[in-house]
């Protein structure tokens, strides 16, 4: 199985403050992959490494083989990448359609400015429309982002990262902030953007973890902590005691 995302040796440091040391991960095509820790463990500073929010000052990382450390977020995104944040980060002003279109157009030679040319926007409509049903959001194509429930504003966040069709995706504790029948609707959501593609997911909610992750990365201390599947990773006596000193 090809490696699709790799990060080898990569450092983060923010004013001496060593956030991420030295982290290796090997994720494998088609695979769903979690990123475990206790808070302030680096897990949200490796996403943002990964997907060129941040340089590291250290390490490398790489794409189906091509490195693309030192790219910018944008160009990391034309080569399959693609990602979704841990606070919400849609157009609360623009209905749910609106948002997908111009996440549709970014990467087009189209203008943003699509309520100056209605011609574009109607060109994009029926993918968006395709990716609306993809992510359970079906007849709510006219409703304000802003007045979407907490778990559909997750969906449709996830729905923008997959306009650009990325053979990866990274989501960003894709469940925070959800009640229980949300997280249910996102793991089957989950399940389903996976299928063709690579997921990267940061999550706390080990009940998720556990029905989705193929394999397990913990980090503690900006370093990795151990590696394996469910059963392994919860088991492993160094997560435990780091989740346990979390806690007291």
């Amino acid at each position: 199985m090809a490696v699709a995302l790799a990060a080898k040796g990569v450092a983060q440091s923010f004013r001496g403050f060593r956030a991420l040391d030295g982290v290796d991960l090997s994720v494998e095509e088609g695979e769903i992959h979690a990123i475990l820790g206790p808070n302030g463990a680096g897990k949200t500073t490796l996403f943002n490494c990964l997907s060129g929010v941040l340089q590291p000052n250290e390490g490398t990382v790489e794409l189906f083989g091509e490195q693309i450390t030192g790219l910018p977020p944008n160009q990391i995104v034309r080569k399959g990448l693609s990602r979704s944040f841990q606070i919400s980060s849609v157009f609360e002003t623009l209905t749910v359609l609106e948002n997908v279109v111009v996440a549709l157009q970014a990467l087009t030679p189209h203008p943003l400015r699509f309520w100056e040319s209605p011609s574009v926007l109607r060109k994009f409509e029926p993918r968006a429309r395709e990716i609306l049903h993809q992510v359970h959001l079906d007849g709510r194509e006219q409703v304000r982002a802003a007045d979407l429930s907490h778990g559909q504003k997750r969906n449709l966040e996830i729905g923008i990262s997959l306009t650009q069709d990325p053979r990866v995706l990274l989501l960003d504790e894709p469940t925070s902030g959800m009640g229980r029948e949300d997280v249910e609707r996102t793991v089957q959501l989950g399940k389903e953007v996976a299928k063709g593609r690579t997921v990267v997911f940061v999550e706390h909610n080990m009940g998720v973890v556990a029905q989705l992750a193929h394999r397990i990365t913990v980090l503690a201390r900006g370093q990795v902590l151990a590696r394996g599947t469910y059963e392994e990773v919860r088991n492993d006596p160094r997560v435990v005691e780091a989740y346990l000193g979390e806690a007291r």
